[in-house]
């Protein structure tokens, strides 16, 4: 059994981002899963300070909620990151938290595996590479295992995903942990 924390970026609830997440979830059920929405807390940007990298227990002096995240993250063996595609690449609110490990407590987490799930309006064939290339670079730095993706082009609206087989491939993704 695996602790999976699935980073949602959509700051629409119960958008098809989140939409898939769900169903992700709902196929990882033999698993403690946990959603965390960015929408939920309040982060601000990395400033890039590095005072992580010298303050007691590489604690960040910003007074905000990526304090209750790093504690999800402790915790999780498997993080997906599920995200709408605003011009090529993740919502703002989630790169702020992805940008907020940049941090010597990251070394304190426990994660062997990461997986993806991105929603794009577009019909481009290109539409994700930019964010799967991060992705790749990631894995690679962090010598992380991939899980997998599903990545569903073509949504827009909140319910257009209901008309996509993309729910049974999030479920089937989440099945196979």
């Amino acid at each position: 059994m695996s602790n999976i924390v699935i980073l949602v970026g959509s700051m629409r609830k119960n958008g098809n981002t989140s939409r898939l997440a769900q169903s992700f979830a709902e196929g990882a059920a033999n698993n403690n899963v946990e959603i965390v929405s960015v929408a939920d807390y309040e982060v601000n940007p990395c400033l890039g300070c590095n005072s992580c990298f010298t303050r007691e227990g590489n604690q960040c002096f910003q007074k905000d909620d990526m304090v209750q995240i790093y504690e999800k993250l402790r915790k999780a063996d498997i993080v997906v990151i599920a995200s709408p595609v605003y011009f090529y690449g993740i919502s703002s609110q989630l790169k702020a938290v992805v940008d907020r490990l940049h941090t010597p407590m990251r070394n304190m987490f426990h994660i062997k595996k990461l997986g993806l799930i991105l929603v794009g309006a577009a019909e481009l064939p290109n539409l994700f590479d930019p964010i799967l290339m991060q992705y790749q670079m990631v894995l690679d730095f962090f010598k992380l295992e991939s899980i997998g993706n599903v990545l569903v082009r073509g949504v827009k609206d909140i319910g257009d995903i209901e008309n996509s087989s993309a729910l049974e491939e999030a479920y089937e993704l989440g099945a196979s942990i």
